[in-house]
């Protein structure tokens, strides 16, 4: 893909157009490069997305594993040049199953998974931070590698991320979404 060019707003339709090779988000119409993840971020959100999966077994909700497209839209974007927000989480979980198409999740998810590289600290915990509380996504997570941390978001009853829930390498987290979950993180963080 050619590089963006300044000041053009980039759209959904754009997205469909760059090559699959290349992990692309978009946010208000801007364009973000993905990095490559580490083998360590393969092994954190291989396991929190088996730990996921496994429990949906047989229930109406999805755990999808990058890359995955997520259009976050309103419902009143009609047309793929109309969506201006393109993210792909590392785990995204949706239940209703009408947001579901052949390209993705077209809505907000359910929970959303993040796992942080360095080059990706501030987007995680601001830019789709903020996207992620305005959609609507119920639970969001922040998965810190290196100091081997779960930052634990869940939207309160005024439509705003509370203060989060922080557990470490050892701990076990109770997914408010599915309260009989536990996600054991003993399990998650890789042995250096």
């Amino acid at each position: 893909m050619p590089l963006p060019e300044e000041e053009k707003q980039y759209s959904y339709a754009d997205y469909l157009t760059w090559s699959e090779d290349e992990r692309r988000e978009i946010i208000d119409g801007v364009p973000y490069m993905q990095a490559a993840p580490s083998p360590a971020h393969q092994l954190i959100s291989g396991e929190l997305h088996r730990q996921f999966a496994n429990y949906l077994q047989g229930k109406p909700c999805n755990a999808y594993p990058a890359p995955f497209c997520v259009r976050l839209t309103k419902g009143d974007e009609k047309q793929n040049e109309d969506i201006k927000k393109v993210v792909e989480p590392d785990i995204t979980i949706v239940c209703d199953k009408s947001k579901i198409d052949e390209k993705g999740c077209n809505g907000t998810p359910d929970l959303i998974i993040e796992v942080m590289s360095p080059s990706s600290i501030k987007h995680d915990r601001v830019t789709k931070f903020n996207k992620y509380e305005k959609a609507g996504v119920e639970e969001y997570w922040i998965v810190e590698p290196e100091g081997k941390i779960v930052s634990v978001f869940v939207l309160q009853s005024n439509d705003r991320y509370g203060r989060p829930e922080i557990y470490t390498e050892d701990e076990k987290i109770t997914v408010s979404i599915f309260p009989d979950l536990i996600v054991d993180l003993s399990t998650v963080f890789p042995v250096k």
